[in-house]
């Protein structure tokens, strides 16, 4: 039995006319009710009563109709699944995100592949730092990344998806915090909460290199690789962190935030190998494109 047997079945059941039913398949009529003889030989049971004057289904007839139909679909469904794999507009996007960037942009590239690519599934992989993402795409083991440049392989192509101010989170009731924008220089005497030096984490570089441009190198306090045991520590009274005006989303009780100047904006930049690329992370960055999330024309990475 063949796929082309269960479609010619369903054509006359349809119609109760093997006339009809060619013409709808676009075949001769003789042909068309030779195949059915055949498969109602296969299945050693016959399909449809016949009479001079008319054709309808017989009771195995009526249950194999059934079947037949749930068959076809299936294929059908199969066969768009496919389609949508191999168009890039279904399968699973591992993405990494590092730190505020799992709370400022997730929620907004989530919600445009739930709605434009509803058939695409989001592997999310959050807090993690720029090395770590950098790594991660290297080794095949995300598609893409939400990083923050510069990077230091060659090999990764990166856009613009945001530009950020530092802000400085204080705990509640600290001296600083009913002032309005603050000057980095006015930090000086406090202990701070940051990323370890180890992780060469972009957010801390920035931090220390406007601490110095203002004539101090920042005392720390306790380090974290997670923004979030950062602000943890924070609210607790054990220091303050600067961070990417981003971490705004993150209220929590105990944490007030505050402007700062004297350090330089931050980029959010989306990551993804260059000369890797499937149909499924093109059809992200098209979707991304499309909604003008990106700041700006496509570059490389590769910055020392």
């Amino acid at each position: 039995m063949e796929l082309r047997h269960l479609r010619y079945f369903v054509a006359v059941a349809d119609t109760c006319h093997f006339g009809q039913a060619a013409e709808r398949l676009e075949m001769a009529q003789p042909p068309l009710s030779h195949q059915i003889r055949q498969l109602e030989a296969e299945l050693g049971a016959e399909l449809f009563a016949r009479t001079t004057r008319s054709v309808s289904l017989t009771p195995a007839g009526e249950a194999f109709l059934i079947d037949a139909q749930r068959i076809l679909h299936n294929v059908e469904e199969a066969a768009r699944r496919v389609r949508r794999f191999a168009d890039g507009k279904a399968g699973t996007l591992r993405i990494g995100l590092t730190g505020t960037a799992s709370y400022a942009q997730l929620p907004i590239l989530a919600r445009l592949v739930k709605e434009q690519l509803p058939d695409v599934v989001l592997d999310i992989h959050t807090e993690l730092l720029t090395p770590a993402i950098e790594m991660a795409l290297a080794s095949g083991d995300l598609d893409v990344g939400v990083l923050r440049p510069p990077v230091h392989d060659a090999s990764l192509n990166l856009r613009t998806i945001a530009r950020e101010q530092f802000v400085v989170a204080l705990p509640e009731g600290h001296r600083l915090a009913g002032a309005g924008t603050l000057g980095i220089g006015e930090l000086r005497a406090e202990g701070f909460v940051t990323y370890p030096a180890a992780s060469r984490s972009v957010i801390r570089d920035a931090v220390v290199r406007a601490c110095q441009a203002a004539g101090f190198y920042p005392r720390v306090a306790h380090e974290s690789n997670k923004t979030s045991t950062q602000l943890s520590l924070v609210a607790a009274g054990l220091g303050i962190a600067v961070l990417p005006e981003s971490v705004r989303g993150i209220a929590l009780a105990g944490v007030q935030y505050r402007a700062v100047t004297g350090a330089d904006d931050v980029e959010l930049a989306l990551a993804w190998c260059r000369g890797g690329e499937s149909p499924l992370v093109d059809s992200f960055l098209a979707t991304l494109d499309d909604n003008n999330l990106f700041l700006d024309s496509s570059y490389s990475g590769g910055h020392p």
